[in-house]
């Protein structure tokens, strides 16, 4: 009898939870996580008491394999979930969705790397750093020697595990023989108090170093095996539709969904603030101006266009999971401009919504302004530059060029 089954009895499961439910404990921490919102940007990371909410309610499990209690919900969720937890706090929407992308990713790897970390506690959170140029490794008996530099180590700090990943080369001036995720813990690297930032400064996204941790070979995973085929080490297990999402591709639509649920609760506050304002010198009702009314309208349209851009293409992307297809790089590169387009509307519905908050903006305590950097901040990153994405899109469109190895 392993662990599994041995703590079956006595450890919370959350198997049974459906996506209603999970979106129904998602809102329900919405007012809690607005008021704590400012304590995780002066604490650089998550209140104890929000990471024990989420615990609680299972919402870092809704990505998790059911065999270890956890949700194993359609895709959707990294949509709905994200975006509603993303109306409260942007910094715990992105902590949820990146602990929350982790365990999807450690149900993919090796059964013996699952019970390393699920085995002895299912809450674990794993961290880690996804930049591929930013770690090295080689191949060494039973396993591989990692090391490197990784910055944006969202939730780092409460982390057990952390989830890097590295390119494996036979030298060092070699050219690249694999692209490896490789879980390391916590003892075996060292973490870089370097999160004094602009916005999304409740992630605690710092850095992390490590120099030649050994990595065994069932704690590594090759970006190879993810593409959609469902040929990754832990298939036999956990052989869902939702481990056969290609997930490269719909990376996008995590940090896509929080900056979604960012923009959202910008509008809802917004809405709430002009019917109750009237202009400094005036005294004029600025509901009544019909420029505030066009221009809360056009945020609202681009909002929810980014809405049904990203849940169309993940309904699709879950379609073809479920039917055992793998999408053509095209459209895998599809998703990924998609999202990063929805993110490019939604930050631009939040710069319009702050404008219209004057010289109120300016304000700590108004709340908009946080909503305002976390905007920025969050699309900082690389999935959701339009640049990036809709430049790789359109150059396999035009030329049929797909430079992207892990597609």
């Amino acid at each position: 009898m392993n662990r599994l089954e041995a703590g079956a009895t006595e450890r919370r499961t959350f198997a049974n939870v459906s996506s209603e439910e999970a979106l129904a404990r998602a809102r329900s921490l919405v007012p809690a996580l607005r008021e704590r919102a400012e304590r995780a940007e002066a604490a650089r990371g998550l209140p104890s008491d929000t990471e024990e909410d989420l615990r609680k309610t299972g919402l870092l499990r809704y990505q998790m394999p059911r065999r270890w209690g956890g949700m194993e919900l359609p895709l959707d969720a990294c949509i709905d979930v994200v975006a509603e937890i993303g109306r409260g706090c942007a910094s715990t929407s992105w902590n949820v969705h990146n602990y929350a992308n982790h365990a999807w990713l450690l149900a993919m790897f090796d059964t013996r790397a699952q019970e390393d970390i699920w085995g002895d506690d299912p809450d674990a959170l794993i961290a880690g750093g996804v930049a591929f140029p930013q770690g090295r490794g080689r191949k060494v008996d039973g396993g591989y020697l990692v090391s490197g530099h990784w910055n944006f180590c969202s939730g780092i700090d409460p982390s057990p595990w952390s989830m890097f990943a590295a390119t494996i080369r036979d030298r060092d001036d070699g050219p690249p023989i694999d692209y490896r995720l490789c879980l390391v813990p916590r003892g075996e690297y060292e973490i870089i108090d370097d999160w004094h930032v602009l916005g999304m400064r409740g992630t605690g996204s710092k850095s992390a170093r490590a120099s030649d941790a050994f990595v065994p070979e069932h704690r590594s995973l090759a970006m190879a095996t993810i593409r959609g085929d469902g040929s990754f080490p832990g298939a036999r297990v956990n052989p869902g539709p939702l481990f056969r999402v290609p997930l490269v591709a719909v990376a996008g639509f995590f940090p896509g969904a929080t900056v979604l649920g960012n923009a959202e609760a910008a509008l809802e506050l917004t809405l709430a603030a002009i019917r109750e304002r009237r202009t400094s010198y005036t005294a004029a009702r600025m509901s009544d101006f019909q420029a505030v009314q066009v221009r809360v309208a056009a945020a609202a349209s681009r909002i929810a266009a980014a809405r049904r851009l990203m849940c169309a293409d993940c309904e699709q992307a879950w379609a073809d999971a479920c039917a055992n297809r793998v999408p053509e790089p095209l459209t895998k590169l599809a998703y990924k401009r998609n999202a990063a387009f929805a993110v490019q509307l939604c930050t631009e519905a939040v710069d319009s919504l702050h404008a219209l908050a004057g010289a109120n903006g300016l304000y700590d305590r108004y709340p908009i302004q946080r909503l305002f950097r976390d905007a920025h901040a969050a699309a900082g990153h690389i999935s959701c530059s339009f640049d990036a994405q809709g430049s790789a899109w359109g150059a396999a469109a035009l030329t049929g060029a797909v430079t992207n190895p892990m597609l």
